[in-house]
């Protein structure tokens, strides 16, 4: 009898250290980051590109593919948020031909006089901001944003923006508006997520 006293304390006892290390070796639970963005006097402001960089840079996904399509000589998406190192394919799905270009410092590129899509993405290298251009149609202009990360969102009409599946840590907040072209950049904000949580932003914008 006390045998079988001592066989099931010991079993207890593995039983407890064995959860106690399943438990430590769980990924803390990822957490949704949601950005309010408005402007010097309070409004809600749209098309604010908001970006989560992690101070820690290993175990990050791999860039997904993107796409920036031409309709009705128009760029779209007109704003893009992209992780570095992202191929992006640029259908032409007008009917006209077009010649999309950028001289950003991020990504300079050509794609000359086409229909369709091409043979090859172009990949987004370096991060910054990449403005696009058409050098038959020059109404037509449109932003991609490389950030070294994939957490990042773009406002909507009522201001907000929100990051899914943000790992718990510590992070550069990072903003940026084409409103904003030409002015100095929006000194990074330090930022640690551990759980669901709400930022309140406010951005000066050219007249």
């Amino acid at each position: 009898m006390p045998c079988a006293v001592i066989v099931f304390h010991h079993f207890r006892r593995v039983l407890l250290v064995a959860v106690v290390l399943v438990g430590a070796g769980l990924p803390a639970q990822a957490a949704t980051v949601t950005i309010k963005a408005g402007d010097g006097s309070g409004n809600a402001l749209d098309s604010v590109v908001v970006s989560l960089v992690p101070v820690s840079r290993g175990g990050m996904p791999a860039a997904r593919p993107a796409q920036i399509e031409q309709r009705n000589k128009t760029f779209l998406p007109a704003i893009s948020v992209v992780q570095t190192g992202t191929a992006i394919e640029f259908p032409n799905n007008d009917t006209v031909r077009h010649h999309v270009y950028s001289f950003s410092a991020a990504k300079v590129f050509e794609l000359k006089l086409y229909a369709g899509k091409p043979e090859k993405p172009v990949v987004f290298d370096k991060p910054g901001v990449v403005v696009l251009g058409c050098n038959i149609h020059d109404k037509m202009a449109a932003y991609v944003v490389v950030v070294d990360t994939p957490w990042s969102a773009i406002s909507q009409s009522d201001g907000v923006a929100r990051i899914a599946d943000v790992p718990a840590g510590d992070y550069q907040l990072q903003l940026w508006h084409p409103r904003r072209l030409g002015m100095p950049d929006v000194p990074p904000r330090p930022l640690r997520v551990a759980g669901d949580q709400t930022e309140v932003v406010k951005l000066e914008l050219r007249p």
